[in-house]
């Protein structure tokens, strides 16, 4: 038995029968806001970073006298492999804070070749960056044939 359109009842729906109250905005705060997320991570990397390497000098590998030549020239091979990557992290350092900067400046996402913005994603897998892929590729084309 079907109803006739005139005596079919249509039920209110929940948001119906209430006032809908509109869409909340996200809060406007200060532009560097949109990059919150990559500002926790980096401020982390560097807290990191440093903290490691507060501990390899409160724990340095001691300067030791080995009377075998290979086991000497082993210790000589990882402290040198540390200082490497110490210094690599010294340069990481130096870029996450350039980058916090940026955030700062609200020049961070933007970028140094093209002006334009550099996509979230980008950001994301590589905070520190100031080239968009495409300039990016770029450079490294142009270093490449500078070779």
């Amino acid at each position: 038995m079907k109803a006739s359109p005139s005596t079919k009842r249509i039920s209110p729906t929940p948001s119906a029968a209430k006032p809908v109250a509109p869409k909340r905005k996200a809060k406007t705060a200060a532009p560097g806001d949109k990059y919150a997320v990559i500002r926790r991570d980096l401020e982390q990397q560097r807290r990191i970073i440093l903290a490691e390497a507060v501990e390899g000098l409160a724990n340095p590998n001691g300067q030791e006298a080995l009377p075998d030549v290979s086991d000497q020239a082993s210790v000589e091979a990882d402290q040198n492999f540390s200082m490497r990557i110490r210094e690599r992290e010294q340069r990481l350092v130096k870029k996450i804070d350039e980058a916090l900067g940026r955030i700062d400046q609200n020049i961070y996402g933007i970028c140094e070749r093209c002006e334009e913005e550099i996509p979230y994603p980008r950001l994301k897998a590589r905070p520190v960056t100031t080239l968009c892929i495409d300039c990016k590729t770029l450079e490294e084309q142009e270093e490449k044939a500078r070779r």
